[in-house]
This record gives C-alpha cells, structure tokens and sequence, in this order.
C-alpha cells in the first residue's frame, strides 16, 4: 500500500473530524468545554465511550497478547463490566449530587485541599502517561506506513499527531468529543470487521468454519486457573482497573458528566459496559485469525504489536485491507487521545489553577486555550521519551504504570466512601508518595518472601497500602 495513498485517506478522516467540529464546536463557552453544556445523549456518549475505552493500544496490542495468553484477556473483561455496575451505581449519583466539574472536587470536600490537589496531579500524571503510550502507537504506525517513505523525522510525525488533536478541540472540548468519537468508534468498528471478513475470505472460511477454525485453534482458551493468568487475578484485576481508570479518571467521568442527569449517565455505562464485552471479544477473535494467517503465508513476526500492521500493510490482502487498518487505527488512537487533552486541560485548570474562582469568563478562556496547548506539547515530549525506552509490549506497559499511579486514587475514594472519618490533609500527599514506592519495593520481593508474582493486581496493593497509610492520619 503506497504511502501516498494512506495519506489521503487520513487528510480525508481529518477533513471530516475538523468538519465536524466546526458545526458541534461554534460555543466557546467553558461550559461547552468541560461538560458539553450538559446536553449530551446517554446513547452517544455509549457508544463513542467504547472507541475512548478501546483505543489504539487496544486496537494493536490486544490482537497482539493473543499468542502468548490467548483469550485470557476476557477474563479481565468480565472483571471490567462488574467494575462499571458498581461506578454507575455509587459513584454516577455522587459526582451528579455534588455537581462537580471536575470529580476530584470530591477530594477537597471530603478531605481538605491538600488531598484534593494531590488526587488531581496523580490523575494528571496517570493520563499524560496513557495518552502518550496511546499516541505513541500511532506515531509509530504513521511513521511506518508514510513519513519514512518521504524521509519525515521521527519527532515531526509526532508533532503533527498532536497538532490534528488539537485542531478540532481546542474550542468546544468535550461537546466536540462526544460526536467524533461517534464517528471515530463507527469507523474503528468496520474496520476490524472488514478485517475480519477479509482474512477469511483469503483463508476460504464462511462463517460457521471461521467460527469454527478459532475455537479449535491453540488460541482460544478463556479461563485460567494456574500461573500469572489465573482467573481471579485477573478478574479483580479488570474490576479495579475499570474503577479507577473509568471512575475515577476525569478523562472517562467527563463524558458521563455531560450527559442531562443522573439516569440518562447510568442508562449510557450499563450499555456501554455489555458492548464492551462483546467487542474485546471480536478483537480477541480477531487476533487469532492474524496469528493463523501469518502462519498459513509464512509470515515472520518480530514483535506482537507489529502482527495486525504487517499483515494489513503488506499488501497480500489488498489494498481495501490498508486503508481500513488505517482509518481503525487512526480512529482507535484519536478517540481516545482527544478526550485525554480535554481532561488534562479541565483538570489543570479547575483543580490546579481553580481559575473558576479567580478570573473572569474571558480571562479563563484565554487560561484555558494556553493550558491545553501547553499539554498538547507535553505529550509531544512524553510520546519521545517513551520511544527511547520502549521495551514492553504496550497494553502491559499501559497496565502496570496504571497500578502505580492510579493506586492512591483508589485508597483514597474508598476510604472517603467507605469511613466517616476525617484525616491530617497536610500529611495525605506524602502518603500517597509512598504507597507507589512500597508497592514497587513489594513487588520486586514479592516471589521471595511469598512465592507470588504479582501482575495487574499491584493496583489493589497500592490503593490498600495508600488506605492503611491515609487510616494511620485520622484525628
């Protein structure tokens, strides 16, 4: 697939993203930004929130583990739906009584500003870190597909990466958001359908013996009961990991908050979180269809994140096969990453700036476009330190720093959920400083001390450890 080609369909997906905007985007209000004017369908905001949840790390990485881990991935899933029940039942109906712009509100009003501002800058760390890992992926794809044909270097691809975010939200925000990533998921959907249809049709398999040919594959396997992938590892893994990276994550929170009230937020996670079921599924399903194919054509494969590009780049399936590898993988990528620099932004600016109570409408919109632009550039710079580390695949690098940095957060929702009692709010932030530490210091002896290796679970060790600390400061 020439690189010219692959080009014009994505100036064309962009054209089309930037044409929405401008009709979604004409408000420049601070509430169209951060809560879409409260305005939103439950039903749009569902199943845009499947592309944000997805992304592109999802799109590539997941097909990918299905070689070394098989269909284990689900049982995490079904840990995810049982972790969005629970924050469509508690945590929706709290955000929306205390009204919040920015969840971590809750913090100040439980705890004192202290706590507040640490939740917010840990959630600040958490995000540039996901959405970098996210962007890094599609910079990478890019890179490969197009700009080393034209000799771009490595830091351009990535400015421009950013720079096509930027474009179309630096307006309306996340009233913007809420129909690009419509569109976005749509497209990130037939593409990995198309995909699928396609490599059968190559493989001669119809329906029932696609179906069939991957049940019957070494890759299928769902449940573990043994090893690094056992089921209840897993499971609460996927429970917790839904929870603090949906719940208690502006970026996810903030679409749930635009929609019109309460109901209309619960209607849009009980169906989101049934769709999302089925959809890891088709990836999952998808991936085992690229390991057998690349094993039919004698396809080498170097590392699992290159499995789903090279075969749909290669050529062999055609051209039709590139150009939706592309558009899924741009819309995958975007869906997740536009909303990501709209949090960033509401965040730094009601939490860290609290520029609502300072400034003038004016003078905070103007506040609010250099702070977003300003973390366009900090992604910039975190997707070039990534590039110079990688080593990992990318959904467990993903994972893993989520456990450390979304741990505290979770230590200190359950315990302002679940006690009565107030704490030393000028001693929280050291706290939650030390928990990641002691998590990683138990990590690195854990196979020592107690013949246990820990995995995605570390989550639960560092928001029980942030817990045990923030108890040992109650009054």
């Amino acid at each position: 697939m020439s690189s010219t080609l692959i080009l014009l369909v994505i100036a064309s997906y962009f054209f089309l993203l930037i044409f929405i905007s401008y009709f979604t985007g004409k408000s420049d209000s601070n509430d169209s930004f951060f809560l879409g004017d409260k305005k939103s369908p439950w039903y749009i905001v569902a199943f845009g929130m499947l592309g944000a949840t997805l992304s592109g790390i999802t799109f590539i990485s997941v097909p990918g583990k299905v070689d070394a881990s098989a269909f284990s991935y689900m049982q995490m899933t079904f840990g995810f739906f049982f972790g969005y029940m629970i924050i469509a039942l508690v945590l929706i109906p709290l955000y929306y009584r205390m009204n919040l712009t920015s969840i971590y509100g809750y913090l100040k009003i439980r705890f004192g500003n202290n706590t507040y501002k640490t939740g917010a800058s840990f959630f600040l760390l958490s995000r540039v870190i996901g959405a970098s890992l996210r962007l890094y992926i599609m910079a990478n794809v890019l890179q490969m597909a197009i700009f080393d044909d034209f000799g771009v270097p490595y830091i351009v691809t990535v400015l421009i990466t950013v720079l096509l975010i930027w474009v179309y939200t630096f307006r309306s925000g996340i009233k913007t958001i809420i129909w690009t990533d419509t569109l976005q998921t749509l497209f990130m959907l037939i593409a990995v359908g198309m995909s699928i249809y396609l490599i059968s049709v190559d493989l001669n398999l119809g329906a029932s013996s696609l179906i069939a040919t991957i049940k019957e594959s070494d890759y299928s396997q769902i449940f573990f009961l043994e090893g690094g992938l056992h089921f209840g590892k897993q499971f609460l893994a996927g429970v917790f990991i839904a929870i603090v990276m949906t719940g208690l994550d502006q970026d996810m929170m903030q679409k749930n908050l635009s929609c019109r009230n309460v109901k209309d937020a619960q209607k849009n996670l009980y169906w989101f979180s049934g769709a999302l079921v089925v959809v890891n599924l088709i990836f999952l399903s998808l991936g085992a269809l690229l390991y057998i194919y690349a094993k039919e054509k004698g396809i080498t494969i170097n590392h699992p994140d290159e499995l789903f590009p090279q075969v749909a780049l290669g050529g062999s399936l055609g051209v039709s096969l590139g150009v939706f590898f592309i558009l899924g993988l741009i819309a995958a990528a975007y869906s997740s990453a536009d909303s990501a620099l709209t949090s960033l932004t509401t965040s730094f600016c009601v939490d860290i700036l609290d520029f609502e109570k300072k400034d003038n409408q004016q003078k905070q919109i103007r506040t609010r476009k250099g702070v977003h632009l300003l973390f366009s550039l900090v992604l910039v710079g975190v997707i070039l330190i990534i590039k110079s580390l990688n080593d990992d695949s990318v959904i467990d690098a993903l994972f893993k720093l989520a456990g450390y940095t979304y741990g505290p957060l979770l230590g200190l929702y359950a315990f302002g959920l679940f006690t009565k009692w107030s704490v030393r709010d000028k001693f929280v932030p050291l706290v939650c400083l030390l928990s990641p530490a002691a998590t990683h210091f138990i990590n690195l002896n854990s196979e020592q001390w107690f013949n246990y290796t820990f995995s995605f679970e570390l989550l639960i060790l560092n928001g029980v450890i942030t817990f045990v600390g923030i108890y040992l400061l109650k009054r």
